[in-house]
């Protein structure tokens, strides 16, 4: 498994790469929309919607959402932006929720309804926020590179310091592997290539103590991104949310951390003006 995870790994990776550097911000939102969607579906079977038509009917409705969202911008970036903060909205809705373990574990639980919008909540702003990175300038195509490295740095530290120094479990009942101690590998491992992606990218000293900032709660968001679909995993009882990509599960599995992740870099990005 380990063996099929990584030549799964090195064929997804230059295909991302090569996407977010060489493909206009249209065509990559296009592309994105796809993956994300995908995401979407295997979010909406988490939540109990077995029903294909229905799941089917709801993707149309976040599609068309996007669909609105290009539309009715026409070249602005302002309903980007404002996707951003509602994403960043919900995630913080989300940190309570992982609070109580038990809300919304059973199907019949009001709370389904809430699982429902969280998939669009976490899924829509998640991809406005990467077409508002990309499409933030000259540079966008690397600043989108950068933000989602970050997130596959963190991620990848806190595996290896998770497995290598993990005493002190970060969330037992959600992720049972997870650890503090991974969390702070992964958090150097994230401001290490924040910083070397940063420079790369075009960013002056004056504005490395604003992506410094940024990276820390990047970090962080995609922890609460990955700690979240855990949490609706468990409450479905599944291990992986799809079986689409050998060895690594759903695409949901992929992305989590990533959804979480992208409104808090593309506003930090706003904030701090890098």
């Amino acid at each position: 498994m380990t063996k099929t995870r990584v030549i799964a790994a090195l064929i997804m990776a230059p295909v991302a790469i090569a996407a977010i550097l060489l493909l206009p911000t249209q065509w990559l939102a296009a592309a994105a929309a796809a993956v994300f969607l995908i995401g979407l579906w295997e979010w909406l079977k988490l939540a109990d919607v077995d029903d294909t038509l229905a799941r089917t009917a709801l993707l149309v409705l976040n599609l068309l959402l996007m669909v609105l969202m290009v539309w009715a911008g026409d070249g602005s970036l302002v309903l980007y932006q404002i996707a951003a903060l509602v994403g960043i909205a919900w995630w913080l809705m989300a940190l309570l929720w992982l609070r109580f373990f038990t809300f919304g574990a059973s199907p019949s639980s009001p709370a389904r309804a809430l699982k429902l919008l969280a998939g669009t909540l976490a899924i829509v702003p998640a991809w406005a926020s990467l077409v508002l990175i990309h499409a933030s300038g000259s540079n966008g195509h690397l600043w989108l590179l950068t933000a989602l490295a970050v997130v596959w740095a963190a991620d990848s530290g806190a595996y290896f310091a998770g497995r290598t120094f993990g005493r002190t479990k970060l969330a037992p009942r959600i992720s049972p592997n997870k650890t503090w101690e991974g969390l702070g590998g992964g958090m150097v491992a994230g401001l290490a290539v924040a910083l070397g992606f940063g420079y790369m990218a075009g960013i002056d000293n004056a504005h490395v103590l604003g992506l410094i900032i940024t990276a820390v709660v990047t970090v962080f968001a995609s922890v609460l991104g990955d700690l979240y679909e855990s949490l609706i995993k468990r409450h479905a009882g599944a291990k992986d949310s799809g079986h689409i990509i050998p060895g690594h599960g759903g695409v949901l599995d992929r992305i989590d951390g990533v959804l979480a992740a992208l409104p808090v870099f593309a506003l930090g990005k706003e904030i701090f003006g890098f």
